[in-house]
């Protein structure tokens, strides 16, 4: 007998669950030849809702853990992510139409990339705080501190690797992530989502949505409990609308990335995502 497969409904994820839509939405993702190769979930406002509800409640936990716990956390990640990098392999290749080899450099890449952030956890604030010299018996600190909650439009012509540059910058500091999946291949990000769950990263610390990002990213730039928007992925949307929906909740916002690497690593996609807390404390006259 011939055995059938069993499709897999590819839900959201949500402080640190696997609902699906609240709308009862899907969507088809179709392989890079035109094959049907499953069901996604299409996220609606009230989903966004939920994932920056979760993020808002993970935000104390996960910024006041140790820049040294949260490094081990993201290091994790990197982990199972390699014990499980034959899937992802697959899904790359079915969905982008690229070759196994290329895959592999993707997956490889995103891997390095997770261990690279992770080495950044307890270096970052040696790197961009300082000890300010002044005229006084005081010392007079600055330090980096998380900025909160981050909405991200996540690269939109990248499986994994465009959403892990994006997701793990702010993680680093301690900031907590909601994050809009690639439209057309979500599916590496959903499966991420479940080397997540199964991380030393508690729930709600990042939270995946999948659907269009033409309907979810206003939601999320206009949100009052968002601090800030990254729109890497965000190019072929009305940005300027999203950075003046922002701008009434004062937040930050990096603006689109273009080319097959966008959101490529560096020191400065970190530091985006903090406040400089400055500190004056006295000295011992003794």
């Amino acid at each position: 007998m011939t055995r059938l497969a069993v499709p897999k409904t590819y839900k959201l994820y949500i402080g640190g669950a696997f609902p699906r839509s609240e709308s009862g939405r899907t969507y088809e993702i179709d392989s890079a030849r035109g094959d049907f190769v499953a069901n996604v979930a299409k996220a609606s406002r009230k989903d966004a809702r939920d994932a920056i509800a979760a993020a808002r409640k993970a935000l104390k936990g996960w910024s006041a853990a140790t820049a040294y716990n949260r490094g081990q956390g993201l290091y994790r990640i990197a982990e199972l992510l390699e014990g499980r990098r034959a899937q992802f392999v697959d899904e790359i290749t079915r969905l982008e139409g690229v070759s196994s080899a290329a895959a592999s450099a993707q997956v490889d890449e995103a891997i390095d990339r997770w261990v690279w952030y992770a080495g950044w956890t307890d270096k970052h604030a040696q790197v961009t705080g300082n000890a300010n010299p002044v005229a006084g018996p005081y010392f007079n600190i600055s330090v980096p501190e998380p900025t909160g909650v981050v909405a991200v439009v996540a690269p939109q012509d990248s499986s994994l690797l465009g959403f892990v540059s994006a997701v793990a910058p702010p993680l680093v500091t301690g900031n907590t992530v909601v994050v809009v999946a690639s439209e057309r291949l979500p599916l590496s990000a959903i499966s991420l989502a479940e080397v997540l769950a199964t991380s030393d990263v508690p729930g709600g610390v990042v939270n995946i949505l999948t659907g269009s990002p033409a309907e979810i990213a206003p939601w999320l730039a206009s949100h009052a409990d968002v601090n800030a928007l990254d729109l890497v992925g965000a190019g072929r949307l009305d940005w300027v609308d999203l950075q003046i929906a922002a701008a009434d909740t004062l937040k930050r916002v990096l603006p689109p990335d273009e080319g097959p690497d966008a959101a490529a690593p560096s020191l400065d996609r970190i530091s985006a995502f903090t406040e400089t807390k400055t500190v004056w404390h006295t000295k011992s006259m003794i």
